[in-house]
């Protein structure tokens, strides 16, 4: 209980600071590609959460975006997964529309996941067995829904990539309609409190999901990857979360589709 006391206040004082930092000039520069972008701010963020943990349990580990924990290989003990701007395209361009992201996890199972929707200064928070919470709200457990009366979030990218297309515009042409919001983490959140039914992503990092799968689950839905696989928290992997009825409807797109399979198991390798 306490470390999830914490984690609510800690993630609240990263909104404080990112607020609060926003308003100065910051470098915007990019990483893997050009619209992979990084920015002061996320950097200076993540070093903010890191010193905050490492004061407060110097025993604990962290694997941050940013750079932290990039020797970590295995799950034993407290191990906290942040993301301290999810969304930073939406936070250059916008300035709304992003999020921190922060999963604790012991031993490899879930502990507790915080995500902050910074701008509109909304905290989204679940711990397993006590359910999932937006502010001091308890959500609802989802729905389930068919694809065809369903809103599912995916970006548009993966439909025009000759390799991954077939399955994903198959889902966009059954689906009642489809959203992009541009941060991985609050597409979770939308999908754990039904403003979605589903979310979809062909490959993310641990820091995108790890928060967002402890919400999804103490909402009541189900996170694998997007063949039905489990996932493995600190290994990159697609993404298919959704309440029960409808991931078990999308993971059939994939599953039926071989060269879908082929190419996910060269990107992300055999489970």
């Amino acid at each position: 209980m306490e470390i999830y006391e914490f984690g609510k206040h800690l993630i609240n004082e990263a909104g404080h600071f990112i607020r609060r930092r926003m308003v100065h000039d910051f470098e915007v520069d990019s990483k893997l590609n050009p619209n992979d972008l990084v920015t002061d701010v996320d950097k200076e963020t993540e070093t903010f959460i890191f010193d905050r943990i490492s004061q407060k349990y110097p025993e604990h580990r962290i694997l941050g975006e940013e750079g932290h924990g990039t020797d970590i290989v295995d799950t034993d003990g407290f191990l906290w997964i942040v993301d301290p701007i999810d969304g930073t395209l939406n936070f250059v361009h916008q300035g709304e529309n992003f999020a921190v992201s922060i999963g604790v996890y012991k031993d490899g199972m879930p502990y507790c996941g915080f995500i902050l929707d910074v701008m509109n200064d909304t905290l989204y928070h679940a711990r397993p067995d006590n359910g999932a919470f937006k502010d001091d709200v308890r959500l609802k457990p989802m729905e389930k829904t068919k694809l065809k009366k369903s809103l599912v979030t995916l970006n548009p990218n993966w439909v025009v990539k000759a390799q991954i297309s077939a399955p994903f515009t198959e889902v966009v042409k059954k689906a009642r309609s489809t959203r992009s919001y541009g941060s991985a983490a609050l597409d979770l959140v939308h999908t754990a409190t039904g403003l979605v039914s589903a979310a979809l992503f062909f490959r993310l990092h641990p820091w995108d999901f790890a928060a967002g799968m402890i919400l999804i689950s103490e909402a009541g839905g189900r996170t694998t990857n997007l063949l039905g696989e489990e996932i493995d928290i600190i290994r990159k992997d697609s993404i298919l979360a959704g309440n029960p009825a409808i991931h078990e409807e999308l993971k059939g797109y994939f599953t039926a589709d071989d060269s879908f399979i082929s190419h996910h198991r060269k990107v992300h390798g055999e489970k």
